[in-house]
C-alpha cells in the first residue's frame, strides 16, 4: 500500500507502507499521517491554507482519525461529504497508481 497527498502546490513523497502491516486507525493516525502525510503537507504548501479530504478506507472512517484530523489539519472535509466514487477528488486510486503499475513499481527494501 501506498499514501501520497495531492494538492495545487505538487505532490508529497509517496509513502510505502511495509507489506504485511495491518493499516487500522491507530496505525494510519500516527505513522502515515502524524510522521509523514501532514508534515509534507505542510511543507509543500509552506504553511499555507490547505484542505484535506481522503477516500472512504476504514482507516480514514476510524472515529479517532476524524477527530484527529479535524484537529490537525486546517480544513478538513468530514466523511458525510466525500463522494462515494470521483475520479476526480481521488486521483491517487485512479490514476497515479496505475502509473506505479504499468512501471512494475515496487516498494524500497
Amino acid at each position: 500500500m501506498m499514501s501520497v497527498d495531492i494538492s495545487k502546490h505538487g505532490c508529497t513523497s509517496v509513502h510505502c507502507v511495509e507489506p504485511g502491516v495491518k493499516v487500522n486507525g491507530e496505525y494510519y493516525r500516527n505513522n502515515l499521517l502524524g510522521q509523514k502525510l501532514l508534515p509534507d503537507m505542510g511543507r509543500l504548501s509552506q504553511d499555507d491554507f490547505f484542505v484535506f479530504q481522503q477516500d472512504g478506507a476504514p482507516a480514514h472512517r476510524a472515529r479517532d482519525t476524524i477527530t484527529y484530523l479535524g484537529q490537525q489539519t486546517p480544513d478538513f472535509i468530514l466523511p458525510t461529504m466525500w463522494p462515494p466514487n470521483s475520479p476526480d477528488l481521488n486521483p491517487v486510486d485512479y490514476s497515479i497508481v496505475g502509473v506505479f503499475c504499468r512501471r512494475k513499481f515496487t516498494a524500497p527494501e
